[in-house]
């Protein structure tokens, strides 16, 4: 073979490796572009709860609102304390008569409202964002171990039966399956004192009913909850810190799995919702129990309800 042949394949190799690497960049680009089309077509609810526009849970859902908007997504916020949201779950949230005045059943009259559009309109406007949402975060401050009253007001009144839950479409075969939810909150107590050895109990335990029983049980995948430990008692560097891993988490957040709960289809229906016993023989040698709750008298999963995938 000549030297001219060697210096041609040369060529022909190096245009080859270029092409590729064009291909390669093109591809990226085209992903890339997906990503962000993908995004943009993305909706986040933040229902927030402080009273207070200096306070780090203000900062925390500007951060949300800051990242999450320059991402492409369509960001909708409801102020509770600004919209001076009811939180009362009364009949005054159904106009016009109700079925049953004389023995009012909220749960079953509001349903019966939802079905003939007769909810209040600060109802059904929340409803409406709930709908259109693709991921929920609830930012608030904790209040005695849960979210403050305005908070479960809103969830009181929103999640009505119809709309969020019915007996046959809950937990893992929920109306809002397809979203995914978040609890975003401050403590006023250090981590350790939320630890399994620590005085306020361990906190996995104390967001099972939130997580589980609110978000789960209407069908959200719950992402890991956003915690930061007791900002009002740490320096401003502290904070800062906090809130930097907030927003780098939000970067990769609507893609993250969700946490872990016991499938609606593990349970026997037909005798009070008790797991089966194939599903409890599969677990019966196990360290753990299967979630905070379904624990089966066993240690309960470290981070269960913190962290997902244990």
């Amino acid at each position: 073979m000549s030297p001219g042949s060697c210096q041609l394949i040369g060529l022909e190799c190096i245009a080859h490796v270029q092409i590729k690497v064009e291909s390669h960049r093109y591809v990226s680009d085209v992903f890339s572009f997906l990503v962000v089309l993908d995004l943009a077509s993305k909706k986040v609810l933040i229902v927030y709860a402080h009273q207070s526009s200096g306070s780090f849970n203000s900062a925390a859902k500007d951060a949300a609102v800051e990242v999450l908007t320059a991402k492409g997504c369509t960001v909708e916020v409801s102020d509770l304390y600004a919209m001076k949201f009811k939180a009362t779950a009364t009949a005054e949230d159904i106009t016009g008569k109700v079925k049953n005045a004389d023995h009012f059943c909220y749960g079953e009259e509001t349903k019966l409202a939802w079905e003939a559009g007769k909810l209040t309109a600060d109802i059904t406007e929340e409803q409406r964002k709930l709908t259109e949402a693709d991921l929920v975060i609830f930012q608030f401050p904790m209040y005695w171990f849960t979210v403050p009253a305005i908070m479960k007001g809103w969830m009181d009144r929103v999640l009505t039966l119809g709309f969020a839950f019915t007996h046959e479409k809950r937990y893992s075969q929920g109306i809002f399956k397809d979203k995914k939810a978040m609890l975003s909150f401050t403590t006023g107590s250090q981590e350790s004192m939320f630890s399994a050895n620590g005085i306020n109990g361990d906190m996995n335990v104390t967001l099972w009913p939130l997580q589980n029983g609110i978000l789960h049980y209407c069908g959200f995948q719950v992402l890991a909850p956003q915690i930061f430990w007791a900002p009002s008692h740490v320096p401003s560097e502290a904070r800062a810190t906090m809130l930097e891993g907030w927003r780098t988490r939000m970067q990769g957040l609507l893609g993250e799995n969700p946490l872990a709960f016991t499938p609606l289809d593990c349970f026997d229906g037909e005798k009070g919702y008790q797991l089966k016993p194939e599903v409890h023989e599969k677990h019966a040698a196990k360290e753990f129990g299967l979630t905070v709750g379904t624990h089966l008298g066993k240690a309960l999963p470290p981070n269960n309800q913190m962290k997902a995938g244990v």
